[in-house]
């Protein structure tokens, strides 16, 4: 590994608090803007585009992640950090200045893109600014940012909506977004040894086209764009096989263990995500509740990923893996199943319920990702890794899209009954989805921790 960067212990700390900063934009924006969406809607119009503002957002902070990572190889990390978080603050200023639902899908794509180099590249950084002993450390701090943002981000959008403006919510990161860029310009050394490298230009346009078709055939009813977009993300998984530096990473997937962590975290992403995009809408349109109270109906599920996360960490010295992430899809198995009961039932049972899918997911989504890394090669490990957050965030914006189709925008626009019916088929979906990476991972070996992990079977 590389020589760490000499730095005074105050120069290295400013510039850590700079990168921190950066992160805490991204995962308070994950969190706040989901709250405002039911008043955008009533100012923008657009009720059946209400699931796109969050689709395409995380759809290209998605696809972007790996470029952006692979990028940085070659021009360096600072200057593409600095790149990302302005890119971001553009997409965000957009945002608060939209005045048409077109507008602000379009401006959440260029913030999307800003977001996709914040995370990737700052962890990147981290491992280069310290030592393996101070990175575990630093690394479960930048994990605390966002179980902090899982608290303040639902609240704080719900306020500022109700107080101000919803475009306050997208105003909120700017001062952030300021401080990040004027600690990462006065304190961040360059880091690595740029190298040559070939970006994965094609693969990742064509995963963007086709997720794209995909999402808006889905939003709009559009049949033969969504069957357009499936043949050309199927495309797109010909070309990853045969380039040299994938965008995803095809050998390992190759492995059953891989193979099944990217699976479970699509379709668990695609069930938790789809669903929480519309529960700050149901606490609006079906328990009349406030835009506060549609953002304190997301905080139980954040704090509960973020709780059985840190439970989990410690939980992997004495429990397999494989069983932790089978505990976890049978909790969301069971929750998503009491979800469909309760779509009438007063906010607090939601909630609690809410939490417990957090739960569910914190076991089952860590659970997967520390397997595939502790069965990957050195040469894989960041290419798995980022894979296994690709299929999280790719299944979270198509599931948003299929439960937009579920639910339908008459009774988006609606409220009331017809809502409360239509999360009910979402929350089928959910458990659909759920079942089906519960049933995968039953077929992980269960390994005990104190073994050395055995080669995944290529079956």
């Amino acid at each position: 590994m590389n020589a760490l960067p000499n730095l005074s212990p105050q120069a290295r700390q400013l510039a850590t608090t700079g990168l921190v900063v950066g992160v805490f934009l991204a995962a308070l924006e994950a969190s706040v803007v989901a709250t405002a969406m039911p008043s955008v809607i009533r100012d923008l119009g657009g009720e059946t585009l209400y699931a796109l503002p969050f689709a395409v957002y995380l759809l290209t902070s998605t696809v972007s992640s790996p470029l952006w990572g692979r990028a940085s190889d070659v021009v360096g990390r600072r200057r593409l950090y600095l790149a990302a978080v302005l890119i971001f603050l553009i997409g965000s200023a957009l945002c608060g200045q939209s005045h048409s639902m077109g507008m602000l899908i379009a401006a959440r794509v260029v913030q999307g893109i800003g977001a996709g180099g914040l995370l990737p590249l700052t962890l990147t950084m981290v491992g280069e600014l310290y030592s393996l002993q101070e990175r575990s450390r630093v690394q479960s701090f930048i994990s605390g940012v966002w179980g902090v943002s899982g608290l303040v981000g639902p609240l704080l959008g719900g306020w500022l909506t109700e107080t101000l403006s919803w475009r306050w919510t997208f105003y909120a990161s700017l001062p952030f977004g300021a401080a990040a860029l004027l600690l990462a310009l006065r304190f961040l050394p360059e880091t690595g040894r740029p190298r040559p490298a070939r970006l994965d230009w094609a693969g990742a346009a064509l995963f963007t086209l086709g997720s794209g078709l995909v999402v808006w055939g889905l939003e709009q009813r559009q049949w033969l764009l969504v069957i357009l977009g499936a043949v050309t993300l199927a495309g797109a998984v010909v070309l990853e096989r045969r380039h040299p530096d994938p965008l995803l990473p095809m050998r390992a997937l190759r492995e059953r263990l891989p193979r099944v962590a990217f699976a479970g975290n699509l379709l668990g992403g695609a069930a938790y995500f789809g669903v929480i995009a519309y529960l700050p809408l149901y606490a609006q349109g079906v328990t009349g509740g406030g835009a506060t109270a549609g953002g304190a109906i997301l905080t139980p599920m954040l704090v509960g990923w973020t709780l059985t996360a840190i439970v989990t960490a410690r939980l992997v010295k004495t429990v397999p893996l494989a069983r932790i992430a089978q505990v976890g899809f049978a909790v969301l198995v069971v929750m998503f199943g009491a979800l469909i009961f309760a779509v009438h039932a007063p906010l607090w049972v939601t909630s609690a319920l809410g939490f417990a899918v957090g739960t569910g997911m914190g076991f089952s989504m860590l659970s997967l990702l520390l397997a595939a890394q502790e069965t990957s090669s050195r040469e894989e490990l960041g290419a798995v890794t980022s894979g296994v957050l690709f299929a999280r965030q790719m299944g979270g914006a198509l599931g948003t899209a299929l439960m937009a189709l579920l639910i339908g925008s008459a009774a988006i626009q609606s409220g009331g009954f017809e809502l409360a019916e239509g999360l009910r088929r979402a929350y089928l979906l959910a458990l659909g989805l759920v079942v089906v990476a519960l049933a995968l991972s039953l077929r992980l070996r269960v390994t005990h921790p104190a073994q050395a992990p055995a080669p995944a079977s290529n079956d």
